[in-house]
């Protein structure tokens, strides 16, 4: 019977596949770059009113949670059962819960 492991099979290769190429790294690396300088000019810069400025960081952080997801942890390509993005899911959904429960434990206080 043939053993396979990973030495065997070119190091990383055998465990989770593809790890990026050099342009998805680059690229992710300059999305990461735009994403972090729009917000900063936003706010140094007044481009927009008090609201546009919140919306606009919300965005820009969303979209560069998704650039780090997609170009350097490579949610993209698992196969399988898709355990790292269930695990991501159950994160956010406490960080959700603990977010939003501390905020309703301050809003209802009587001490405040």
């Amino acid at each position: 019977m043939a053993r396979h492991n990973a030495i065997g099979r070119g190091g990383h290769e055998g465990r989770g596949g593809h790890h990026g190429s050099l342009k998805e790294y680059v690229i992710g690396f300059g999305l990461s770059i735009v994403l972090t300088i729009i917000p900063i000019l936003a706010v140094i810069d007044h481009w927009f009113g008090k609201t546009a400025t919140i919306v606009v960081l919300l965005i820009t952080a969303v979209l560069q949670f998704a650039v780090q997801l997609l170009f350097f942890m490579h949610l993209r390509e698992e196969e399988g059962p898709r355990y790292n993005l269930i695990t991501l899911i159950l994160g956010l959904i406490i960080v959700v819960v603990v977010v939003y429960g501390s905020i309703w434990i301050m809003d209802h206080n009587a001490m405040y």
